[in-house]
């Protein structure tokens, strides 16, 4: 395994940056960070989960899924994970740990499976045996409807909340007319659900017993989550989503509402022509708190709350998969109140963020690292 240091880059508006140096020192708004690679040997991985023991459990979008322990050790693939439709932008995407995973062991992933009609997004669920060499008990607890022959917009994330229901976001497979599902009940495309841990429906979701609406359906007229978490003061959901050309978003996902898509963005389609309406917003949808015009590519998303770096209270961490940063927005309840761009000069798409339980935030990129952003110590 190759171990490097590098340190971060400054922050929004900068002319790019050269390639960052090992054993450069730059100041960000939080003082002197130090980003040090704990492993460059995966391959294209797509989420990571901290363990209890400090170890992480990572996908690989290609169907496979490691241990990468504290010091950047990669171990074996781990047997049993289920056959996934591999291409395009599908494959073996999240990965959480059960609330309960202490005494239990359980895990929870989302993949992308074949079947009549093309493909869709499943939620996956499995005990990781006590050794980390396999996975036991697999199951599916959910399957995205309907399967459709594309390979875009599979999402996807999961976060549980407080009383341990899983939310999970889904993508509306991109093309037209397909994405128009994500404005009708019938079906899980452009969605968030909300399911419990064995699959079965929570009694107070917002659509249940109404007639033509999946149950499972938390909010709707999303394009394609890739970024979810709880918020660590209101226990609200949010998801970060790619708009289209200009517009990526940033969401609470409450109950019931409608984000949108494809009605109205604030970007427009990949050939310039309007989305939608041609409008930012209209009656009876709900506007995003924060949104990025050009994109950042938003993907993998965390509160910090830790006390390792102070200045970073209140902030959340999203991925730049086309900025190829890493992009910390401080937010006053639901209202950024700035924005700082990091890593920048390593120019990698970041994929999946987390912090970690040593107060360091964590990134893994499509080159198959994972890094740890920290700050540095005084010399």
């Amino acid at each position: 395994m190759r171990r490097l240091t590098l340190m971060l880059a400054l922050a929004t508006g900068a002319l790019p940056l050269p390639a960052l140096a090992a054993d450069e020192t730059v100041r960000s708004e939080a003082g002197l960070l130090r980003v040090s690679t704990i492993t460059d040997d995966l391959t294209r991985p797509w989420a990571f989960e901290f363990l209890p023991d400090g170890a992480m459990l990572v996908t690989e979008k290609g169907g496979t899924m490691r241990i990468v322990s504290a010091n950047g050790e990669v171990g074996e693939a781990i047997a049993g994970v289920p056959e996934v439709d591999s291409g395009g932008q599908g494959g073996l995407l999240d990965v959480a740990l059960d609330p309960d995973f202490a005494a239990n062991r359980t895990i929870y992933f989302t993949y992308s499976e074949a079947g009549d009609g093309g493909n869709s997004t499943a939620i996956g669920k499995a005990k990781l045996a006590n050794d980390g060499s396999k996975l036991e008990d697999v199951g599916k607890i959910f399957t995205q409807l309907p399967k459709y022959d594309g390979n875009k917009h599979f999402g996807s994330r999961i976060v549980f909340d407080r009383e341990g229901h899983l939310f999970a976001g889904f993508g509306e497979r991109s093309d037209v007319p397909i994405r128009e599902n994500a404005q009708k009940l019938d079906n899980h495309l452009g969605k968030v659900i909300r399911i419990n841990r064995d699959g079965s429906v929570p009694k107070d979701n917002p659509f249940v017993g109404q007639s033509g609406a999946r149950p499972e359906i938390w909010s709707y007229g999303h394009r394609n989550i890739q970024g979810a978490a709880l918020n660590p003061e209101t226990g609200a959901l949010w998801v970060s989503e790619h708009g289209p050309k200009g517009g990526d978003e940033v969401n609470v996902a409450e109950a019931g509402r409608n984000y949108g898509w494809p009605l109205v963005s604030f970007g427009v389609n990949y050939d310039g022509t309007p989305v939608g309406t041609g409008k930012q917003s209209g009656e009876g949808l709900t506007q995003p708190i924060h949104h990025w015009t050009p994109v950042i590519g938003a993907s993998g998303m965390a509160f910090y709350t830790a006390d390792a770096a102070p200045g970073w209270k209140g902030s959340a961490f999203f991925g730049g998969l086309a900025t190829r940063d890493l992009v910390r927005v401080k937010f006053e309840g639901t209202k950024p109140v700035g924005e700082e761009r990091l890593l920048d000069g390593i120019g990698k798409r970041i994929r999946d963020v987390q912090q970690g339980p040593d107060g360091a935030i964590y990134v893994a990129t499509d080159d198959g690292e994972i890094m740890r952003v920290g700050p540095a110590k005084a010399a």
